[in-house]
């Protein structure tokens, strides 16, 4: 057999004995020298015919050696056309330099990618909501996975002992805890276990010496199609490229033959080449004349349509903002490693969409679309760049809205997890949304799309248990606050510092009008960092919800300007016109000190309020869990 795993040999079939060893999957088989049952429970009695137990072994044992072939769950194409990013994945998955959030079907995706770097030492079991479930994971370099014996002892059927590659260990010691969250929506968070640490080796170490479950898998796939292993391992080696990012850059022809030696036991047929190759002798299988490679045939198979090869995977409402129209707004928009501004607040951004006459909507109440097609990507990619998204209750009850991001590349988009997702963030003092499992935004949550809402509420009224564990149920939670204004209102510094306190580094604030008006108050000008302010060309006329601060007089109480921006930039956005710009600051008194705050846990109401009807939960799939505290 030649270095590189092109074999003279190209019919692979099974001898006597077949052992194969595909790093840890060791399977040793004796294909013409089994016990026999069969042979076994007959006892005393008439001896049966030879042929007759012959027979019998034969079934037994293709019973037990089909018993223990994995069906596979992937084929060559999930090789020529895989995951987005599946090199730039592994490598984050290898390194867990910081928390990962996955969702389920993510996770179930991307781990058989690695699967050869992470070992599953043991399951911690689940906590007493049945909700979450902990395992922990060590790098396979923590121990060697073979300790040499001595002396081998023989075999008892007088077959040769395996030899066995002692693998090294004890050089890494990367542990992983792993939580999944089986509630409202799916998830699974990976973090290092103790001191952050790093591999003492790289990925490609991994790869070398131990090969991924889905390479495995797609061999395997492939073999039981009726295919040679040398002609496996010829498409398969055929793009570098893409064999290298899903963790095959070191795969040789003994591993195609080691993934598919259980099934080749049972099936003596002959195997045969991939259609458009052929076996040269000395060169092992090749292409024929004139022939397209097996990948190249496959990727254009499955695209239709090439303009659309690039959206291929992703929802059909996904939204993109063109690279060159970003550093216009990048200026006003937080930094990635920024903290929290000199105050100890988030980065507020004031954001909406205005009509000529300054109008948000046509009436109160009344949902009005002003912004275009170019300026509502805009608007998604404001949202990727905050930790969290606000607006009031008036705009949740009217507007239903999902307070996502659509933005192409985040999660649920094309990214990793909730990634560039913002946290939905509803001022309701008095807990007038009544969330339900088809509110927009928590079908958001549940299609993995978007985070959890977080209500902040002013405490003092009976609340129904019920509530609080929906919302906690779907990711949400309530903060309560009890800091007010002279005009009886939660106050917005409060507000800022208790999401301070939740890890909230940046806010962007989209209304509705009396949010938006309250912090054009002068009062307020030194919690807003930055305006982005889209205007539409069109009039709503009179009647209309508008945006305006509160009118200025001099000292002789004649009419001034109540505002005027500074820092101020504009740039059209199809037939749209946004400006950026910056509140001149008011002198304020000292800042009141931070304000510590902790979810809302209420105790049971005294009027209850039927929240729940239990025929409408059932239908919707939600089955509430009162928490003990309740």
């Amino acid at each position: 057999m030649s270095e590189d795993g092109r074999a003279d040999d190209v019919d692979a079939t099974a001898g006597d004995t077949a052992t194969t060893a595909a790093g840890d999957n060791t399977v040793t088989t004796a294909a013409n020298n089994t016990t026999t049952p069969a042979a076994d429970a007959l006892g005393s009695g008439s001896p049966p015919q030879d042929d007759q137990i012959e027979q019998d072994a034969t079934q037994v044992d293709a019973q037990d050696t089909s018993a223990q072939i994995p069906v596979p769950t992937r084929n060559i194409r999930d090789l020529f056309n895989p995951p987005r990013n599946i090199a730039g994945i592994r490598q984050r998955l290898f390194d867990v330099a910081e928390k990962i959030e996955l969702r389920k079907d993510e996770f179930d995706l991307y781990w058989p990618y690695v699967d050869n770097v992470w070992v599953r030492q043991h399951r911690a079991g689940s906590d007493k909501t049945g909700l979450y479930k902990t395992d922990y994971y060590a790098c396979r370099l923590q121990r060697p996975t073979y300790t040499p014996k001595a002396v081998d002892k023989p075999r008892a059927d007088g077959t040769p002992t395996r030899k066995k590659q002692i693998r090294e260990g004890g050089k890494c010691h990367m542990k992983l805890k792993v939580v999944r969250y089986e509630g409202g929506y799916q998830s699974v968070t990976i973090n290092q276990l103790g001191d952050k640490t790093q591999h003492l080796h790289d990925l490609d170490h991994m790869d070398k010496i131990k090969r991924t479950t889905v390479l495995m898998e797609i061999a395997r796939s492939e073999v039981m199609s009726g295919y040679m292993p040398a002609s496996v391992y010829t498409v398969m080696s055929e793009d570098e490229a893409r064999l290298a990012a899903s963790g095959g850059r070191h795969l040789n022809r003994n591993d195609v033959r080691n993934a598919s030696q259980i099934w080749r036991q049972q099936h003596k047929d002959p195997l045969r080449v991939h259609e458009g190759y052929k076996y040269d002798h000395g060169n092992g299988i090749v292409r024929q004349d004139g022939a397209l490679p097996l990948v190249q045939r496959v990727v254009n198979a499955e695209i239709v349509d090439p303009t659309l090869a690039y959206y291929a995977g992703l929802p059909p409402n996904t939204l993109r903002f063109p690279e060159e129209m970003r550093p216009f707004l990048d200026p006003y928009l937080p930094r990635h490693d920024m903290t929290f501004t000199e105050d100890g607040l988030p980065h507020v951004t004031l954001t909406y969409a205005t009509s000529l006459d300054s109008s948000l909507s046509l009436a109160p109440g009344i949902q009005t679309v002003l912004s275009g097609p170019h300026s509502k990507a805009m608007t998604h990619y404001l949202r990727s760049k905050h930790d969290a998204i606000l607006v009031g209750v008036r705009t949740a009850l009217a507007d239903n809205p999902a307070l996502n991001c659509r933005l192409e590349g985040v999660g649920g988009y094309g990214g990793l997890g909730w990634e560039g997702q913002p946290r939905p963030v509803i001022i309701d003092p008095g807990a007038r949304w009544l969330l339900t499992p088809q509110t927009r935004v928590i079908r958001t949550v549940s299609e993995g799309k978007g985070k959890g809402p977080w209500i902040i509420i002013a405490p003092g009224f009976a609340m129904d248990p019920n509530r609080i564990e929906m919302l906690k149920y779907y990711g949400g939670k309530y903060l309560g606050l009890t800091d007010f204004d002279k005009r009886w209102r939660l106050r917005w510094e409060a507000i800022l510092r208790a999401l301070a306190a939740e890890g909230i580094r940046s806010v962007m604030i989209e209304g509705g009008g009396m949010v938006i008006n309250e912090l054009l108050r002068p009062e307020h000008s030194n919690l807003v960092s930055s305006v982005v302010v889209t205007v539409a060309p069109t009039y709503l006329g009179q009647g209309g919800v508008t945006v305006s601060p509160p009118p200025k007089l001099d000292a002789a109480r004649r009419p001034q300007p109540a505002m005027r921006f500074r820092d101020v930039r504009w740039q059209s956005f199809g037939e749209d016109a946004v400006m950026c710009g910056r509140i001149p600051h008011v002198e304020t008194p000292a800042a009141v000190p931070p304000q510590s705050t902790t979810p809302v846990t209420m105790a049971p109401p005294l009027r209850p309020v039927s929240f729940f009807n239990s025929s409408v939960d059932a239908q919707n799939g939600f089955q509430p869990r009162v928490p003990p505290s309740a």
